[in-house]
């Protein structure tokens, strides 16, 4: 997502940050290029007219262009405006007073209400919540079974049967939170394939009697504007308090990002990046932005480590590195590890500048398939192979490659990755008295006093 404006964007900043002084030409010039570049980004025209108003009333007073770093002004500004665009703070949703929450999904037909209701209930499962899902789409085939597939999965109960009425599943469902101390309660409500009169009437009716806590719209971002045009008529005839961007994973522009906010003037509240349960991230305005300018998401990608990286697993390691102990069965823990934080791109995505680091799409496609291939490769050696990988010759290299499913070449070049991480790991540890000492990080001693 928004690959194609983040690129656009980091152009004109080098083209600006190279011309030393900057005049009120450069910065209008530039001005353009960003109106051009948010524009086909699909982001509502009205939306970028006032965005660039606002950039050019910031951008072009005398502080800017007399300071010694004309060109990283206007990239502070464009940084600040994006936020401000965005939501400025993060939209989290506070429980209620009384238990239990009561979180309403609404949005159409195939915007991924049901994926995000159970993605929904694993996010505060995590934070040590006991949430409770309502399945009252009761007209899409088999949505109540899809629900009730995934709150089994996740261990979390599911109210709602063929044969009932969508506000009684929803009345049944507050009933029984309320009895068993459940918080929050999920609720699933049916869309359509496009807005129509009764579909509002019944998303209505569960609202005035229900009275949920928050009333979530998930919109999917691969529609473009039509995600900002379907949130507004929501927002206007329901009434939404934010909204949930699913699928920004995917080939959208990320125009629906930058715009719903602005648009409806309800925050985003979580965004979608996958199919699996996992894939649900709060929304943080300033993160976003720091990634389309190239800034990198360190902080995201920091939390990703924590939610991925076992920290018994890591000191262990740390502990292997130290006394040389350092065998494939280990590697390979390592690379299921990356492939549990996500694809490489986004991955890579986050890091400061990182795009610049990911060469061609189909360079990342080979390295992930290789994180897989690796994985293969290591399962089919035997035990002793793998604390010795040195008793690994010719026969055995083919007898890996086949068991696998790879080639010998494969084989070598995961044995020639390994001995070079090893060669790696044991200058380091050469150099260990001679590094400051660095406190909490594995593998390095602390200091005393």
């Amino acid at each position: 997502m928004l690959d194609t404006l983040s690129t656009r964007l980091q152009t004109i900043f080098d083209r600006l940050g190279g011309r030393g002084r900057l005049t009120e030409d450069n910065v209008q010039e530039a001005l353009r290029e960003i109106r051009v570049a948010l524009l086909e980004a699909d982001v509502n025209f009205k939306v970028v007219r006032g965005f660039v108003e606002s950039v050019r009333a910031r951008a072009i007073g005398q502080d800017v262009l007399r300071s010694l770093t004309p060109a990283q002004q206007v990239v502070k500004i464009v940084h600040d405006e994006l936020v401000e665009l965005l939501g400025g703070s993060g939209h989290r949703l506070a429980p209620a007073p009384h238990p239990p929450t009561v979180i309403m999904l609404i949005g159409l037909q195939g915007s991924g209400k049901t994926t995000t209701a159970a993605k929904l209930a694993r996010h505060y499962t995590k934070q040590g919540q006991h949430p409770i899902l309502a399945a009252a789409d009761v007209y899409r085939p088999a949505a109540q079974d899809q629900l009730r597939v995934l709150g089994r999965d996740l261990g979390v109960p599911v109210v709602g049967g063929a044969g009932e009425a969508p506000l009684a599943i929803c009345r049944q469902a507050r009933e029984e939170a309320a009895a068993r101390g459940l918080t929050p309660l999920i609720l699933d409500t049916a869309g359509r394939l496009h807005i129509d009169a009764p579909m509002l009437e019944e998303l209505k009716a569960i609202r005035k009697e229900i009275q949920p806590h928050h009333v979530l719209l998930v919109v999917d971002a691969m529609t473009g504007q039509d995600a900002v045009n379907i949130a507004d008529q929501f927002n206007r005839v329901v009434g939404i308090d934010a909204v949930v961007l699913t699928k920004l994973d995917g080939d959208s522009r990320g125009g629906a990002a930058l715009s719903v906010r602005s648009v409806t003037g309800r925050p985003i509240a979580f965004v979608g990046t996958g199919e699996k349960a996992d894939a649900l991230e709060p929304f943080h305005p300033d993160r976003l932005a720091s990634r389309i300018l190239g800034m990198g998401d360190v902080l995201s990608l920091v939390e990703k480590a924590q939610a991925t990286v076992d920290q018994e697993t890591a000191q262990a390691l740390a502990r292997k590195l130290r006394e040389d102990a350092f065998t494939l069965d280990d590697f390979r823990e390592q690379l299921r590890q990356v492939r549990q934080m996500g694809p490489l791109d986004q991955i890579l995505g986050m890091l400061p500048f990182g795009k610049a680091l990911r060469g061609a799409p189909q360079d990342l496609a080979a390295e992930s398939a290789d994180l897989g291939r690796f994985d293969a490769i290591i399962s089919s050696m035997t035990p002793g192979e793998r604390r010795q990988p040195e008793t690994i010759n010719g026969s055995r290299r083919q007898r890996i490659a086949r068991g696998s499913g790879t080639s010998v070449q494969d084989v070598n070049r995961l044995l020639k990755q390994y001995a070079q991480l090893r060669k790696m790991m044991k200058q380091l540890k050469g150099m260990e008295g001679k590094l400051p000492r660095m406190k909490g990080l594995p593998g390095f001693p602390t200091p005393r006093g």
